[in-house]
């Protein structure tokens, strides 16, 4: 009697996706981590260009993303003409949006990238799109009015100059596209990265669907039965404690630096030594938590700049009388250490601080994924996915509309 033939199950196809506004590829190293394929990357930066090119030496590597129509694109991605494409992902450039700027939105010449990014999405179409930036997405006005330019006696804003323009003219632009788009406010923490760092990201779906959200893995409290947040001490285990390279403090803050202990700031320095250590800076606005400001071991870290030693966004090291060193940076935002970051010193910070976490990627391939396979996602009713309200897509447009 012959034995029974084992049959052999196909294998699912690979899930391919291409890359945009790249950066040190965070995003894509946590698309990578679950399986998906990332055929090409594209970066006008010169340092990140020579980080993707030392890392992944083979991937095509696209400039300018108005340089390229949809069929140069497809040719340089080695997809034939009228091949299904799964998967794009992009975070256009965030300064337009950024509260720290000056809030051109999409009248900014990098915002204008941001439509472009859109186009692409109409003009590839590929079955899912995802597109990050920054907190300040949600409340940029579509054209920005000088503040000296309203108030009493001025003319009213007009829609367009309106909080939260922009973000609906995106919408709008998708939505006729035929793409459904959820979106929400995801702190990375909650995915496992060990930093609370907040970013919008637009899940978009050519069958006009909304997707759900993406599915949290952590929580900061125990309510969810998830397990807690990452700490920095758990993402530096096993980093060795010298090699390190990093920028410096200059001597007349330092003296001040050694009289604070892990997760403390300006505010725990002595009263009368407060005014001298701060300056001007002593007398204006706001919680100012950022000056002098050492991490703490047994949290998260907060989210990572591009410069860790300015004075109002410290990053220093929870006990060494140092800011934190690109090794840490790595870490915090969970590349491998074998991970090359080109460029100068500035320039590796840079990259590195604007990154996407891996676990944040991670988190995103796994709800593209599901959706292929027809899986339904794990929902945590009234999940706390950042500090802030009305930042998804249903609570955000009644919110956006109610505005005068």
């Amino acid at each position: 009697m012959k034995a029974p033939v084992r049959q052999t199950l196909p294998q699912p196809p690979t899930v391919k996706a291409l890359s945009f506004f790249s950066g040190c590829m965070g995003l894509d190293l946590g698309l990578e981590q679950e399986g998906i394929e990332v055929l090409l990357a594209s970066d006008i930066d010169p340092a990140a260009r020579r980080t993707i090119a030392l890392n992944r030496p083979h991937l095509p590597l696209l400039g300018d993303v108005r340089d390229y129509s949809a069929p140069g694109i497809r040719e340089a991605a080695g997809l034939d003409p009228t091949e299904d494409l799964d998967l794009m992902v992009g975070g256009p450039p965030c300064q337009a949006f950024s509260s720290a700027g000056k809030r051109q939105g999409l009248q900014d010449d990098r915002g204008n990238v941001f439509l472009t990014f859109i186009d692409l999405i109409a003009q590839l179409r590929p079955k899912f799109a995802v597109i990050e930036n920054v907190r300040g997405l949600l409340s940029a006005p579509l054209h920005h009015r000088p503040h000296h330019l309203r108030g009493e006696g001025l003319p009213p804003l007009n829609p367009e100059e309106q909080r939260g323009g922009a973000l609906l003219c995106i919408l709008q632009r998708l939505n006729a596209a035929g793409y459904g788009v959820s979106f929400n406010l995801y702190n990375a923490a909650n995915f496992g990265s060990p930093q609370k760092r907040e970013r919008v990201v637009l899940l978009c779906s050519r069958d006009g669907r909304p997707l759900p959200h993406l599915t949290p893995t952590h929580c900061s409290r125990p309510d969810h039965g998830l397990p807690p947040w990452r700490t920095v001490r758990q993402a530096w285990a096993g980093l060795p404690p010298d090699g390190h390279h990093f920028v410096t403090f200059p001597e007349k803050r330092l003296r001040y630096y050694r009289l604070l202990k892990p997760g403390q700031n300006w505010r725990d320095l002595p009263p009368d030594l407060q005014p001298q250590a701060m300056g001007a800076s002593y007398y204006a606005g706001g919680g100012k938590t950022g000056f002098y400001r050492r991490i703490a071991w047994d949290q998260p870290s907060p989210t990572l700049v591009t410069h860790p030693a300015m004075p109002a966004t410290d990053l220093a090291h929870p006990e060494a009388d140092r800011p934190l060193s690109i090794e840490e940076y790595k870490r915090l935002q969970e590349f491998p250490d074998d991970w090359a970051i080109a460029g100068t010193l500035l320039q590796q910070y840079r990259q590195v601080g604007n990154a996407v976490p891996c676990s944040l990627g991670r988190a995103i391939a796994r709800l593209i994924l599901a959706q292929l396979r027809g899986e339904e996602p794990q929902i945590y009713p009234d999940f706390p996915y950042s500090r802030y309200r009305n930042t998804d897509e249903v609570s955000w447009m009644s919110a956006t509309l109610a505005l005068p």
